[in-house]
């Protein structure tokens, strides 16, 4: 039998292997590699958008929508934003309270003493911190800025917080009082478990991948600005790309050309 012939190992570039460090579901993100995109087009989308004032607001507007359909924010400046999510986001927990049969004294949330607040508002406080986590993951999956956030900002994270608050009405807080409502005990972990088994049974991450197309590239699908193709370009003049690859010394091609590039 021939021996056989050493392999070299291949390179992880070349895989296309990406590896995040991630809790349970992805409830918990710690760390990352490379993005599982190799195209750069939704960073540079985000970049853009994020750059200039009115697309800004334009995006922070369109998450509005996400968030409360029934409400046309058109028009509306970033305060009276705001304004308007504090008290959708207040009537949330009114509702949840009243569905529920729990009493609801306010959000209270200390940091660093999770054990300060009251049974609804830790399990609040740990779906929160769940959404972070699969929020983070997506973003940087998909190559995406996780510190240029479009209503957050100052923060490293602040993208993700704006992408995990597209589902607190609609998810994180109703389960929390969900959990709350069924025992008062042991109330962090239940509701990380019950978050973990709701993100797997809508579909939630599928979700979130395309609502960040949505939103980053205006387009219903993504598909035509967004690949996975490994496609290189140089930028030139006039908003232009060129083919990488070569030398645009003047050697190459002509004089004119080199000059136009």
């Amino acid at each position: 039998m021939p021996t056989p012939r050493p392999v070299a190992d291949p390179k992880p570039e070349d895989d296309g292997a990406a590896v995040a460090w991630v809790g349970e579901q992805g409830v918990r993100y710690y760390a990352g590699g490379r993005a599982l995109t190799r195209s750069s087009a939704l960073a540079e989308a985000q970049a853009v958008q994020w750059a200039n004032v009115r697309s800004r607001l334009a995006v922070a507007r369109a998450m509005y929508r996400l968030r409360f359909p029934d409400e046309d924010p058109a028009g509306l400046t970033r305060q009276r934003l705001l304004g308007r999510e504090g008290r959708r986001v207040k009537d949330c927990y009114r509702a949840q309270a009243a569905r529920t049969g729990i009493p609801w004294r306010g959000r209270k949330y200390t940091p660093g003493d999770f054990a300060a607040g009251d049974p609804v508002n830790q399990a609040i406080t740990a779906a929160a911190q769940c959404m972070y986590g699969i929020a983070h993951a997506v973003v940087t999956s998909l190559g995406c800025s996780p510190a240029l956030g479009f209503v957050h900002s100052g923060h490293e994270l602040s993208f993700v917080l704006d992408i995990a608050d597209l589902y607190k009405t609609e998810i994180g807080i109703p389960l929390a009082f969900d959990v709350a409502g069924e025992d008062e005990e042991d109330v962090a972990s239940r509701t990380r478990r019950a978050l973990r088994d709701r993100i797997n049974e809508t579909s939630l991450l599928d979700r979130c991948v395309d609502d960040i197309k949505r939103l980053l590239l205006h387009d219903d699908t993504g598909s035509a600005v967004f690949g996975d193709q490994d496609v290189v370009t140089l930028q030139s003049d006039g908003d232009r790309k060129v083919p990488a690859g070569r030398n645009y010394g003047g050697t190459d091609c002509g004089e004119d050309e080199a000059m136009l590039w």
